[in-house]
This record gives C-alpha cells, structure tokens and sequence, in this order.
C-alpha cells in the first residue's frame, strides 16, 4: 500500500484517480491547489508519493516540486507528474526539478497510470 497525495485542480479528475487508486489498496490523500498539497505534506512527512499536475492555479508543477524540496528536504515521497502537457521540454523540467517520473494523460487510462505510478514507486 502506498501512501499518495494527489493534486489537480479538475474535481472531476482527482476524484476519479482518487477513486482509482483507493479501489488499488492504497491510501489516498487529494488537494485542489499547490498551497493546500504543501499545507498536507507539511503535516505528513509519510507520504510516497505526490502525484502533481503540471498546470494549476498559482504554482505550476515545477514550482512545486522545487518547493517541497525546498521546504521539505527530508521528505522521502517521490514526485511524479501527470499531465495533459506532453513536450520533450515539460517532461525535462520537471525530471530536471526533481520529478521521478511523468505520465502523460490522454495516453494512459487511469488503471494504467495506477500501474505506471506503482511501477515507479517501487524503483
């Protein structure tokens, strides 16, 4: 069982993927913005992962992970972005700010994003 922040602004996709991964076995936790996801990390160092966005209101992606390393250098989840965003150049960013991995959207149905994050968490 993984312990998973997820955050995405659209309240139709982070409940279906919160759904998605919870039906998995693992333990889900879910924000709508950056601000309130760092409020919940701040207050749970256990996660394993923090499955991010890369476009949302006032922090994109890529600020975010560099913020959680920035506030949170102890925090052992693994950052992995899932977008709708796929250029070479977003995908470098984020893998050049931390994320250990990056899951495109549209190429993926949601079963298979839960294997694909599980897949990386385990690495």
């Amino acid at each position: 069982m993984m312990k998973l922040l997820l955050i995405d602004d659209d309240a139709f996709l982070r409940d279906m993927y919160a759904i998605k991964f919870t039906e998995s076995g693992h333990e889900v936790t879910a924000a709508d913005t950056a601000l309130n996801a760092l409020a919940i990390i701040e207050a749970n160092q256990e996660l394993d992962v923090i499955l991010l966005d890369m476009i949302m209101p006032a922090m994109s992606g890529i600020e975010l992970i560099k913020e959680i390393n920035r506030l949170f250098p102890d925090c052992k989840a693994k950052c992995i972005v899932l977008s709708n965003h796929g250029q070479q150049d977003d995908m470098d960013d984020a893998m050049k700010a931390g994320a250990e991995g990056y899951i495109i959207k549209a190429e993926a149905v949601p079963s298979d994003v839960v294997k694909q994050v599980e897949a990386i968490a385990k690495k």
